[in-house]
């Protein structure tokens, strides 16, 4: 087991296995899996960047994030913290994830890996390792393995649906998971990977025909839904990002790497990255900037109670 160490965002939106940690940061994966699909009560919006009018007036969406521009580009690896919201209702959905948005004439198509708390999808308020699709922004997509879509790879050391646990603990345990979502140089499919076990465990795919076109739009994003008659859920460990960002008291995104065409890593380019919080009174992101031990990071987070 390789111990974990210290290491950054965009936008859309999102059962079941224990799998449980090691007495150190990165998340082991053990258990058996249950497969006990929903249909998802929350409907994601989208980003302004891609936004729709598709009349789902009554869920709002916010996210802190880091994003690039439109442009050709191949995936993201990053470490992801863990972190559970054990107060969240039915009407809130809570996360974190890696998103590809694929441009598709007039539309985008959107892939996604993540994890998220999500009681009205799964009846309970563990933390999901979750995957997520839709064939254009303004459409309901689906989630984990309710359709066709995402295929898992026989024996994966996560499997969608499957509950993580124990998450971080504030001021305790940092807890992660490093994971990737690439498009791979000889099939074109998405492929999802887990990097933080001994070797790099291979989880699935999303197959080419979900996400064939360019330019792309690459994101690490917190995010959360909620419906409008309600407020809104913590958004990572509940806390703003701040001076100290201690990894046991605020979640990140770390190690954060891109992907080339021939499926190899390399640091983001800054210059393509921009950074978004569409309510920064209520989430908020700090600098995507290179830390010691950290590679390229960025914190995010905020409290409940967002109104609107």
């Amino acid at each position: 087991m390789v111990r974990g160490y210290v290491g950054i965002s965009i936008f859309v939106w999102f059962s079941l296995a224990s799998c449980c940690l090691t007495s150190v940061e990165s998340i082991d994966a053990c258990g058996n899996t249950q497969m006990d699909e929903k249909n998802a009560t929350l409907v994601r919006h989208v980003p302004w960047f891609v936004k729709t009018q598709d009349g789902r007036s009554n869920i709002i969406s916010h996210y802190a994030m880091w994003h690039t521009v439109p442009g050709k580009y191949f995936g993201l690896r990053a470490e992801i913290s863990i972190w559970a919201s054990p107060n969240q209702t039915e009407s809130q959905e809570s996360g974190a994830s890696l998103q590809i948005y694929c441009q598709d004439g007039g539309h985008y198509n959107m892939i996604e890996a993540g994890f998220h708390v999500s009681p009205s999808l799964y009846h309970n308020r563990e933390v999901h390792f979750f995957t997520y699709w839709t064939k254009d922004s303004k459409s309901a997509g689906c989630y984990n393995l309710q359709c066709p879509g995402y295929v898992p790879t026989t024996g994966a050391a996560l499997v969608p649906g499957q509950v993580v646990t124990p998450p971080s603990s504030y001021g305790v345990q940092d807890r992660y998971v490093r994971l990737s979502l690439n498009k791979d140089p000889n099939s074109g499919d998405w492929v999802v990977y887990r990097h933080d076990l001994e070797t790099p465990s291979f989880l699935g795919y999303f197959p080419i025909g979900l996400c064939s076109k360019m330019p792309v739009i690459e994101a690490l994003t917190g995010f959360v839904n909620y419906f409008n008659n309600t407020h809104g859920p913590p958004m990572g460990s509940g806390h703003f990002p701040n001076m100290e960002n201690s990894d046991k008291k605020i979640a990140y995104f770390k190690h954060i790497k891109k992907y080339n065409s021939g499926g190899h890593t390399y640091d983001p380019v800054l210059l393509d990255m921009r950074n978004l919080a569409d309510r920064s009174d209520c989430y908020k992101q700090d600098t995507l900037s290179l830390a010691l031990a950290r590679g390229y990071v960025f914190y995010y987070g905020g409290p409940s109670g967002c109104i609107g």
